[in-house]
């Protein structure tokens, strides 16, 4: 079985992050992509999707964002050609086509103590012997290697979140994801209920009501943040003070939900109701919903725009790395009770830049710097 220093699960912006910081530790990391590129899920986005951020906010560390006016907003294939000229500048081995299935301690133990607290530098201290001898990480199609650390990089486009809405589970006509969504044109003259009030939902419902007849709707208002301030983007005063990179995630027990970045195009999409803003509908039946005021209509597509979890479906079988929801079981990163393992892109991992472009080198360099001692140490 091949040895090597760190398995990096996923080759998107998390884990080209995440290899150039061990990189920089002196370790050898080898990045596994389920896909065919280097690019993450930016290929596989809406296609009208552009960045929130300015090209200027929205670099790794080592390669500025290319081209072009610093102050646009990159549109989602640059975002992906960026990745991939960042995945052939780094001196790193990243293999592609390389599907994680599962990750599990080469000494076949997880033991966690009462606490469940950390023990010290990932987390090994007493009573925290599982991945003390490494991982098997099993590859689809029966190949294997062994890794004395292992960093979770996969992102969330590969897990969507499929609420349990009242009477889905009986509605006769379409329901799909915004991960499924990918251009108008197909929704042409067809009545559309978009849940969800959040970016994605209010850009993708904004984008529909240009050729069908669109709703937003969902349990909670739609909360807006104002693109530009004082004549500067959001991300500039971000930066500015400071907020961008404070360490709030650790106090956290839920990430909070994100406002909708806007310019005033959404503002005045929903005040022209296009599309019209609703509560969330009642029950469905057949190809009808029902509407919290009693009425109701025939609809031909409910579109899910309900956000992504995070994708770990490989550390099943690594006991203490989830908890019962599938939630990633760490600090800052770290896991909690499984020595060597890590995490990197989550959301609010530490900051409310830690999923993003422009935050994630900073997480990736704090635990590339953990995993580095604690592999010296052992």
């Amino acid at each position: 079985m091949e040895h090597v220093d760190v398995a990096v699960v996923g080759g998107g912006q998390s884990g080209l992050a995440t290899a150039r910081a061990l990189l920089g530790r002196g370790l050898r990391p080898v990045v596994l992509e389920a896909s065919g590129r280097a690019a993450g899920s930016w290929p596989r986005y809406y296609d009208s999707l552009t960045l929130f951020s300015p090209a200027r906010y929205s670099s790794l560390p080592g390669m500025p964002f290319p081209g072009g006016d610093p102050n646009r907003y990159p549109h989602r294939d640059e975002v992906a050609a960026y990745l991939a000229a960042y995945a052939a500048r780094l001196d790193a081995d990243i293999r592609t086509g390389h599907r994680v299935t599962r990750v599990r301690p080469a000494d076949g133990s997880a033991r966690e103590g009462a606490s469940g607290r950390p023990g010290g530098p990932l987390h090994g201290g007493p009573g925290r012997r599982a991945g003390a001898a490494g991982f098997v990480v099993e590859l689809a199609g029966g190949g294997a290697l062994h890794a004395r650390a292992v960093v979770a990089a996969s992102g969330t486009f590969g897990h969507p979140h499929r609420p349990d809405l009242p009477g889905l589970d009986g509605f006769t006509g379409t329901v799909l994801h915004a991960a499924e969504y990918r251009r108008p044109e197909p929704f042409a003259g067809r009545r559309v209920v978009v849940v969800g009030t959040g970016n994605s939902a209010v850009q993708i419902a904004a984008e529909l009501a240009g050729v069908a007849r669109v709703t937003l709707a969902g349990r909670a208002p739609v909360r807006f943040a104002p693109q530009r301030i004082a004549g500067r983007d959001l991300h500039f005063w971000l930066r500015l003070t400071g907020l961008d990179t404070v360490p709030l995630g650790t106090l956290l027990r839920e990430p909070p939900s994100q406002p909708v970045f806007d310019d005033g195009r959404y503002r005045a999409a929903l005040a022209q109701g296009a599309p019209d803003l609703r509560a969330l509908f009642t029950g469905a039946d057949g190809a009808e919903v029902r509407w919290a005021d009693g009425g109701r209509e025939e609809v031909d597509t409910i579109l899910l725009a309900t956000g992504y979890r995070p994708d770990l479906p490989y550390l099943s079988g690594t006991p203490g790395a989830l908890d019962r929801a599938g939630r990633p079981r760490h600090r800052g990163g770290t896991a909690l009770a499984v020595p060597g393992l890590a995490f990197t892109g989550l959301e609010w991992q530490r900051s409310p830049s830690s999923n993003s472009l422009r935050g994630v080198g900073r997480d990736a360099a704090r635990v590339a710097r953990l995993l580095a001692g604690r592999l010296r140490s052992h």
